[in-house]
């Protein structure tokens, strides 16, 4: 486990010896995760920034998610997270994506968070998992965002992306 700003700073560097770039797409964390990044100096070599898509029609209209897979699975879910990464991915042309959705409050509420690479024929490719955490609502929104950055981190890290 890193502290946030050693984590944002191996981001920055993984990312930067390899060329590559990295965007997000956040909900109940607000911008709190690529505040982390770009805290880091030589980030804006990296980071293309962030789609921060707080509604279901900011997601919608941000990120083009069907309207269709919001009303069936609600924006806090599985399918949402995924489609969020994936949206980001697409959208932003980058490497790397990551993304947040959940509920901040009250504490132990589910927040799902997603990571998103491209597989060799350029197709988006992402993990997705949710996580309980405990706090206040701005604890659960650091925790959420600190998580996010490990678990595309991680993506990263172990070039997970399939087909590599």
């Amino acid at each position: 486990m890193h502290d946030e700003r050693s984590l944002a700073e191996e981001i920055v560097r993984e990312l930067s010896g390899r060329g590559e770039t990295l965007a997000a797409a956040e909900s109940c964390t607000g911008g709190r995760a690529a505040d982390m990044i770009v805290s880091i100096s030589g980030a804006s070599k990296v980071f293309w920034g962030s789609f921060v898509c707080y509604t279901e029609e900011a997601k919608i209209l941000m990120l083009g998610i069907a309207p269709e897979l919001v009303r069936e699975y609600g924006a806090v879910s599985r399918e949402t997270v995924l489609a969020m990464a994936e949206g980001a991915l697409l959208k932003s042309g980058a490497s790397w994506a990551f993304s947040v959705t959940g509920f901040a409050e009250p504490p132990g509420s589910g927040v799902w968070i997603a990571a998103a690479g491209r597989d060799r024929t350029g197709k988006p490719q992402s993990e997705a998992r949710v996580f309980h955490f405990g706090g206040n609502r701005n604890e659960v929104r650091e925790e959420a965002a600190r998580t996010a950055l490990e678990m595309v981190y991680g993506m990263i890290n172990q070039n997970t992306r399939p087909g590599y």
